[in-house]
């Protein structure tokens, strides 16, 4: 097929914002469509999409992150009027995922607006919301499930067919195979890989050929701790907060990070190693998701279908409480004594964490325990990398707080995991991307596949266009 390229719009030299054009022979398709949550890069958000949202025939959507789905109602409202495909568990999961962020975005945009017009000035960006409600709603209609294995083509000569990447509850790998039986071509989209032996999922699904491949690099520079001592510092943070009488802070993404963060802390209270602690998972969304784990016990691995099946639900144990009012949230600061708070967003950049941070963040007794990866630019990697003073809210807090950290919780491959995952290649592909990924976690990345394997890859710049065939 003549006339093959990839334009990398989005987690090029960076992490948030994927998005990947795929245009075989003039027909477009989209990798992803996701929100640039660093700081710096938040402008992009705000900007009219690199090519006409119209001309775009279908999305391929790896998974329900908001740095991969978030943008996808400003590309509705933009004039993209096609399918949406991705598995059905990713489908049921994004609508919760874009309608809340869709209210944050109403909601952040109200109290800026309020804000300065106190303060008399005018901000950086329009006091308006990125999209509205509204905006997501238009946009759940266009999902269209499609179960791992199935191979269905979103536009004539292109075969697509997703594949378990092990990384959150539905996620995948995207295989888009094209050209006659002459020249066939085959191109990987890696997506997120998840991690082997992780609780809850499957191990990430491993590809023996690609023609071209697009693999991410969040971690490309650095290994993640032994899983299993996520179990010993979960206890221990437990312990100390509660040795010295404040809560436990944990900002999580609702999706897969809170449900994971769960299956450890009943891990511990079921074998006593920690004492009964209230409990409280703050955020409509994450009890939305649990729910839709549930429904979708088929994608467990062996172990957690073993624990469901026999009554010691992770979801469900003494103490915990899924907090969905404002008012319910508002009550948890009014309890005496140690309470686990587990709330988004996982890199503090919006909702009801926000608020409890401002209500802990101050007192000596509390900690503040990150679970997850924290973007440059963004409120979580200010408190982790150990500011003094931040502001939330628009108010300046001293930080008195205690920070921890837990680097095993990772849904993401670290550099061995994507090293093996990409080693289940015979051969080495004609061009190979590093995407999704901080500069010098790529650059390592490309690095160690060149001195293990002998494999060059290339790491593209946001806005670069790769012709893969002519």
């Amino acid at each position: 097929m003549p006339g093959v390229s990839l334009a990398f719009l989005g987690a090029a030299g960076n992490v948030t914002g994927s998005a990947t054009l795929l245009e075989l022979g003039g027909r477009r398709l989209l990798l992803d469509c996701g929100l640039f949550q660093e700081r710096k890069y938040l402008e992009r958000n705000w900007n009219p999409f690199p090519v006409e949202p119209s001309s775009i025939e279908a999305v391929l959507l790896t998974h329900a992150h908001l740095d991969h789905c978030g943008l996808l109602p400003r590309l509705v409202k933009g004039g993209f009027r096609g399918r949406i495909l991705c598995t059905p568990a990713t489908a049921e999961i994004a609508r919760y995922v874009l309608l809340d962020s869709a209210r944050l975005q109403e909601e952040d945009a109200e109290q800026k607006r309020r804000r300065h017009e106190r303060e008399g000035r005018q901000g950086p960006f329009p006091e308006l919301p990125l999209y509205t409600e509204e905006d997501a709603q238009r946009t759940l209609p266009l999902f269209t499930g499609v179960a791992y294995g199935q191979s269905l083509e979103p536009v004539p000569g292109a075969r697509v067919s997703f594949h378990d990447a092990g990384h959150i509850l539905g996620s995948a790998m995207i295989q888009v195979e094209y050209g006659d039986s002459a020249g066939r071509r085959t191109i990987v989209f890696s997506g997120d890989v998840g991690r082997w032996g992780k609780p809850i999922l499957r191990d990430p699904t491993v590809f023996d050929q690609a023609d071209y491949l697009t693999m991410e690099s969040t971690y490309g520079a650095s290994l993640h701790e032994d899983p299993a001592s996520i179990q010993d510092l979960l206890a221990e943070a437990v312990l100390s907060t509660r040795r010295a009488g404040g809560n436990l802070l944990i900002p999580s993404f609702a999706l897969e990070r809170t449900q994971e963060v769960l299956y450890y802390l009943s891990k511990l209270l079921r074998a006593g190693r920690i004492p009964h602690v209230l409990v409280f998972v703050d955020s409509p969304m994450a009890v939305e998701v649990t729910e839709v784990f549930l429904h979708h016990a088929e994608l467990f691995d062996e172990e957690m279908r073993s624990l469901m099946s026999s009554g010691r639900s992770p979801f469900q144990f003494p103490g915990l409480t899924m907090v969905r009012t404002v008012e319910q949230s508002k009550s948890i600061n009014q309890l005496r004594g140690t309470a686990v708070i587990i709330a988004g967003s996982g890199m503090c950049t919006g909702g009801r964490i926000k608020h409890h941070l401002a209500n802990n963040i101050g007192r000596r007794e509390s900690a503040i325990l990150f679970v997850g990866y924290q973007a440059e630019g963004t409120l979580g990697r200010e408190i982790q990398e150990g500011a003094r003073n931040v502001r939330i809210h628009g108010q300046s807090f001293r930080r008195r707080a205690r920070v921890l950290r837990i680097n095993g919780f990772s849904a993401h491959a670290d550099r061995e995991e994507l090293l093996r995952w990409v080693s289940g290649l015979k051969s080495a592909p004609r061009r190979l991307f590093l995407t999704h990924g901080e500069p010098e976690s790529s650059q390592a990345m490309a690095s160690l596949l060149a001195q293990r394997k002998g494999w060059q890859a290339a790491v593209p710049s946001y806005g670069e266009t790769a012709v893969l065939d002519q």
